[in-house]
């Protein structure tokens, strides 16, 4: 699966180019829906990743792009889920997901990425 951050707020995956934070479910690439998470804003001073959000829990790893600067909060819960469920949990820079991504299998792709900070 091909991958690149185009800029602050801008991906691309396969050729597709999205303005807004993605999930990838064995490499179908859907729009994060992170409504769920906003009420813990003030508690993170940003939309962190919280487990109450649909997270793709179908591989054995998933790929947290965590902004072009490294600063979306993931919540305990998440890194529990995770770990309750034996899945590798991988939280990196976005560009750095995006790389990683590249050489992965589409199938076996899960993955959250944030597109700004």
């Amino acid at each position: 699966m091909k991958a690149e951050v185009l800029g602050f707020g801008e991906i691309e995956v396969d050729g597709e180019r999205y303005d807004h934070d993605i999930v990838i479910e064995a490499g179908e690439v859907k729009k994060r829906k992170k409504g769920d998470s906003k009420r813990f804003r003030d508690e993170y001073g940003h939309t962190p990743l919280s487990a109450v959000e649909n997270i793709p829990w179908g591989g054995e790893q998933l790929i947290i792009g965590t902004g072009v600067y490294g600063k979306l909060p993931i919540m305990p819960a998440v890194e529990a889920e995770a770990k309750r469920r034996g899945i590798k949990l991988v939280a990196i820079p976005t560009e750095q997901a995006c790389q990683l991504l590249g050489s992965l299998n589409r199938k076996d792709t899960f993955a959250v990425l944030h597109v700004t900070c």
